[in-house]
């Protein structure tokens, strides 16, 4: 082999070690990339093991640029909680499925009472993550709620208190995407 074949050669091996190794270090860039809106929540179950004398009130949900939000309101303190995806949502105090539309379905279990009929249930048509919300009882002290989302998809979960009304929220936030 002379010196210019040689050269030649080794200029189109790099060429060709360049492209091969090109997506790899896009992929790279791309996997490092910042969440979707700043989102870090994940997929595993929240809880807290609060539990207050509380009456639950009302459930609401609402629309927001990166993701769908479910309400639930008390008379007094905030509750604790026990929010977290289940192959089936099984209702308070009789275990019977509870089924809701979507891809995955969200158990959200609030240590409140509703003493008397099942509150109104929002209607989430055209939301771009929940797909169906449904009561499933309340039993000795707690709550149970079956959110059908579109896929297994990030959330968080909080509470909020008004001492000067006396009124508190149990809050979940699921991401529209990963």
């Amino acid at each position: 082999m002379n010196r210019t074949t040689l050269r030649r050669s080794a200029a189109a091996l790099a060429l060709g070690l360049a492209a091969a190794t090109a997506p790899a270090a896009i992929g790279a860039t791309t996997a490092s990339a910042a969440p979707y809106c700043g989102i870090t929540w994940g997929s595993l179950a929240k809880s807290s093991s609060t539990m207050k004398a509380t009456t639950l009130t009302g459930v609401r949900a609402g629309r927001h640029a990166c993701f769908d939000r479910l309400v639930i309101d008390h008379r007094g303190s905030a509750t604790g909680y026990d929010v977290r995806y289940v192959s089936v949502v099984t209702q308070d105090g009789s275990g019977f499925p509870v089924p809701v539309a979507g891809g995955a379905a969200i158990q959200v279990v609030d240590r409140a009472a509703r003493y008397t009929t099942a509150p109104a249930m929002p209607n989430v048509t055209g939301y771009t993550t929940f797909r169906q919300v449904k009561w499933a009882g309340s039993f000795e002290g707690q709550s149970t709620v079956a959110l059908g989302v579109r896929a297994r998809l990030p959330f968080r979960v909080f509470t909020l208190n008004d001492t000067a009304t006396g009124t508190s929220r149990l809050v979940i936030d699921v991401a529209h995407k990963w």
